[in-house]
């Protein structure tokens, strides 16, 4: 009998990948816009500081409802596979406690943005979606623990160094490729 959250809710496969994917989309399109925007021959530059903001904040939003429904996708399929409800009292609790992680994450991102401790903003997410990461592991599987200590220590880097972020989430994005590949079932 198969733990109806643990195999509709979880990092394997084709999930973690796309996430992966989505990561690194999402830094190589923010370093690019920033990196035009500093740059005085570029039509990026031209954008207001607050246009800016609004498309990095619209990139991670984007970035979150793919990851998202990626989760939501292989779930139903995974659900209609092996003939279980989708949603049952234990899924709606993990989704509600889900969509509650994520609102304190871009909350606290977008005070972080509002005092203007903008340095911190990638180290922060990185320490607080490992904590989510920890929060919804699979006590079973002792390997899905290297996702969250990467992004304890990707956030500590990137404390000490802030201009190490797009590398964290690049590293980030391939490590959940690279999770995805690997563990597949």
């Amino acid at each position: 009998m198969h733990d109806n959250f643990s195999v509709n809710f979880s990092l394997k496969g084709i999930t973690s990948i796309l996430i992966g994917f989505y990561l690194l989309g999402a830094a190589y399109v923010i370093e690019y816009i920033l990196d035009g925007f500093l740059i005085e021959g570029n039509a990026l530059g031209m954008l207001s500081p607050q246009l800016v903001e609004f498309l990095i904040i619209g990139i991670a939003f984007i970035v979150f409802l793919f990851s998202s429904l990626a989760f939501f996708f292989r779930g139903k399929r995974l659900a209609k596979r092996f003939q279980y409800a989708l949603w049952n009292h234990k899924t709606k609790t993990a989704f509600w406690k889900y969509f509650i992680s994520i609102c304190i994450i871009f909350l606290v991102l977008y005070l972080l943005k509002e005092q203007g401790y903008i340095d911190f903003i990638t180290p922060v997410f990185l320490l607080l979606y490992g904590v989510l990461l920890f929060l919804f592991r699979n006590k079973e599987n002792k390997n899905y623990l290297i996702l969250p200590a990467l992004c304890l220590v990707l956030g500590g880097l990137c404390f000490l160094i802030p201009s190490y972020w797009y590398s964290s989430l690049t590293i980030l994005g391939i490590a959940h490729i690279t999770y995805g590949v690997v563990v597949r079932n």
